[in-house]
């Protein structure tokens, strides 16, 4: 399994990564081991997560949350899925 995810940091702001195993790489975002953005913006939260078959196919819908307007990340988190274009 693979999964890609969003994480709330402590400024309000949002992150979307993707990782095999989700509880590791949450435990790595609050130790501030996993990446420079969220080191500064901590305790993160996990806000949204998707899960996949396939690594390729949790980085692909990464890249597409990430081109997400913030208001539709929003809504995605919210679970207003049908306000989203995933494709």
């Amino acid at each position: 399994m693979a999964y890609t995810y969003m994480l709330r940091c402590s400024d309000n702001t949002l992150y979307t990564g993707w990782t095999k195993d989700i509880e590791r790489r949450l435990l790595e975002h609050n130790r501030g081991k996993a990446s420079k953005y969220t080191r500064v913006r901590l305790p993160v939260e996990l806000a949204y997560l998707e899960e996949y078959e396939s690594d390729s196919d949790a980085r692909k819908r990464e890249v597409q949350i990430k081109k997400l307007t913030r208001a539709k990340k929003l809504s995605l988190i919210e679970g207003c899925e049908s306000d989203i274009d995933k494709g």
